[in-house]
């Protein structure tokens, strides 16, 4: 049996059983993206006539894949209002790690393997190669030696790419083929995924910070933004504010949403075209006696490759902007990178980004999708804490199911609803 690797993104759920081979046909929904998409343009779906009105608040991933299949087949006028910038927070400086199999056994298996599946047909139709990043790749588990330690059993695998050339306590396993896992540039797909619902389906994206959600007679009828600048009429509203979304009252009343700090560096080798498209998930202890850490790899098709591992609960700032890393988890990193390939030391590679975000987790580590209770036509998406990017397609396309037709096909909502704090408390 392969060994278990590290949680995927800072911590996450471990694959219960080795990766298979993928057998299954797309599902419903990408057939229905690839659909829509052949078809002749008949021009957004806010020009449809008695189009629902839905106001998306948050421009994070799970914003973006909301945003893009709500609009895509004319029964919707978008609107996504974002506080800072497109991908500006954990969509932005995720891993972008896919994989199809590894929450098997769980609440969230169907999510996954339909989002999986999700991520590839929207390959085909955005062109994901060239404008985000996608590929299939391999994934290897690794148990690695601090930086300058020996071992005869390094390199000695035919496992090991070349460019892996740190010490390793023992021959890497296989635990994700390119059948099985896929990576993504998180940034690059949230902002191309949205680029094209609003160049192709008119969704409109409005820079602004909103405060509240106007409610009459129990019904959702608009977003209110900051210091009463605005007010964005809607018959639907979404909140998919991540760790942030808990600033509204109709959320934290209901659930607790809090943050984890992750870390990551991003490093330009000097010769990219020597790191071969492996992502490792590592174990690592950085000293004898040290705690095990359990930091992950992923080299890009730009050449970067992206190094996470090191996070902690601490207080979500109201500023995405104002997010830094700890100088002591960025050094750690680094420390890392350095023991994983002396592509990656310290002064060998340059530096392209050194930084930290917030990832938004639930008291019970499943996320909250679907309509808040005693609220008509007011949604929510968060809490996917490291599964952000792998579900946000299958989260975006069963919530505009949901908000549409009044029931989700791709996968079933029932687990991720917020009515279940309501069954919690009354117990």
């Amino acid at each position: 049996m392969l060994p278990l690797p590290p949680a995927p993104g800072w911590f996450c759920a471990r694959p219960r059983s080795p990766p298979l081979p993928i057998r299954s046909p797309p599902t419903r929904a990408s057939t229905a993206a690839m659909a829509s998409e052949s078809a002749p343009s008949t021009g957004g779906r806010g020009e449809a006539k008695g189009a629902k009105r839905v106001v998306v608040c948050g421009g994070g991933v799970i914003g973006a894949c909301t945003a893009y299949f709500l609009a895509k087949n004319g029964a919707a006028q978008v609107t996504v209002v974002e506080k800072s910038a497109v991908a500006c927070a954990a969509s932005g400086k995720a891993g972008g790690f896919l994989a199809l199999d590894w929450c098997d056994g769980g609440p969230l298996s169907a999510l996954a393997r339909a989002s999986f599946h999700l991520h590839r047909s929207l390959s085909l139709l955005l062109d994901g190669p060239n404008a985000y990043g996608y590929r299939p790749l391999d994934t290897l588990s690794l148990h690695l030696l601090p930086d300058g330690s020996f071992s005869a059993s390094a390199g000695a695998s035919p496992l090991l790419p070349p460019w892996v050339d740190g010490a390793t306590a023992r021959p890497p396993s296989t635990i994700g083929t390119v059948e099985t896992t896929a990576q993504v540039h998180p940034q690059l797909f949230t902002r191309r995924l949205l680029a094209s619902a609003t160049a192709e389906h008119g969704v409109e994206v409005v820079i602004g910070e909103a405060e509240r959600v106007e409610v009459e007679g129990g019904r959702a009828v608009a977003v209110v933004l900051k210091e009463g600048s605005r007010a964005i009429a809607a018959d639907a509203v979404v909140l998919a504010l991540g760790p942030w979304s808990d600033r509204f009252p109709l959320v934290s009343s209901l659930f607790n949403v809090y943050g984890r700090k992750a870390h990551s560096i991003v490093l330009l080798p000097k010769d990219p075209a020597a790191i071969t498209p492996h992502a490792l998930f590592l174990s690592y202890q950085p000293s004898p006696g040290a705690k095990l850490l359990d930091p992950e790899v992923y080299p890009r098709p730009t050449g970067e490759v992206y190094i996470c591992g090191m996070s902690k609960d601490t207080e979500v700032p109201d500023d995405p902007e104002q997010i830094v890393g700890e100088r002591e988890s960025i050094g750690m990193l680094h420390k890392v990178a350095g023991s994983v390939s002396s592509h990656l030391k310290y002064g060998e590679a340059e530096v392209v980004a050194e930084q930290a975000c917030f990832l938004p987790c639930t008291d019970d580590g499943l996320p909250v999708i679907g309509a808040i209770p005693g609220v008509e036509g007011c949604y929510v998406a968060t809490g996917h804490s490291c599964w952000g990017i792998l579900n946000g397609p299958a989260t975006g396309a069963s919530l505009a199911e949901l908000i549409l037709d009044g029931r989700s096909t791709t996968v079933d909502l029932k687990p991720f609803s917020p009515s279940r704090f309501l069954r919690k408390r009354a117990h």
